[in-house]
């Protein structure tokens, strides 16, 4: 294999929402824990989330700041980072997420240095702006990201075995799409939420490309306290 083993683990309502005020209740609050245990089970060296979720839950959506002069470097991958203990990968096809460092601390997580998949549609600016934070980053893509070419990516020149794909939907939906998730892992808590605005776990953005279902075969059922499931499948 060229690339990561590839789970997609999310934590979810009933109704198969990964965001909302359900998380906070006190219905998800053994899932939640759960949740990070699983995560840590997989001993992943990777896990990878979207720019939405990047932004809203570790830079509060701050803008890059971009010098004026800054220096334009070639449309190159860049490895600032080769021998960390985990990894955080932000699927940032545009060039958006104002980072302040080049790591993150979450949870009770190791501390991950932070890679960006970009497209070609990403600024020279914001190129040398994670230069100078010492961020590294890929490209994969012209206008979208390439999962499947990110992925490869990831596995040579990070030595990312194992990769956990975390939200949100729409990055989700085209890993799916790739037909590269070999699992899904979801937590799920007994709560529901039926606004609509919030993100199911795939969550199709492209409007000019109908998906067909997919199929995967169920691997295991296994009941968490206080009537919370840990639900796995496995590609076919």
């Amino acid at each position: 294999m060229t690339r990561p083993y590839i789970v997609c683990h999310m934590l979810t309502s009933i109704n198969g929402k990964i965001s909302g005020d359900y998380m906070s209740s006190k219905y998800a609050k053994s899932g939640s824990k759960a949740y990070e245990t699983i995560n840590e089970s997989y001993h992943s060296q990777a896990w990878l989330c979207g720019r939405v979720t990047m932004e809203e839950n570790f830079t509060n959506f701050q803008k890059p700041v971009i010098k004026d002069d800054y220096k334009i470097y070639p449309r190159e991958d860049f490895v600032a980072v080769s021998d960390a203990e985990m990894y955080i990968v932000s699927a940032d096809p545009s060039g958006k997420v104002g980072w302040e460092s080049n790591s993150i601390n979450y949870s009770d997580r190791p501390n991950a240095h932070i890679i960006e998949i970009l497209t070609n549609k990403a600024s020279d600016g914001y190129v040398a702006f994670l230069r100078d934070k010492n961020i590294s980053y890929i490209f994969a893509g012209e206008e979208r990201i390439n999962c499947t070419l990110a992925s490869e990516k990831l596995y040579e020149l990070f030595a990312i075995k194992t990769l956990m794909v975390s939200g949100g939907g729409v990055i989700n939906c085209s890993f799916l799409d790739e037909g590269i998730i070999d699992e899904v892992s979801i937590v799920m808590v007994p709560v529901t939420d039926g606004k609509r605005e919030t993100n199911t776990i795939f969550e199709n953005a492209n409007e000019e490309k109908t998906m067909t279902p997919i199929g995967f075969n169920l691997e295991k059922v296994e009941i968490i306290e206080k009537d919370t499931l840990w639900l796995t499948y496995l590609a076919i």
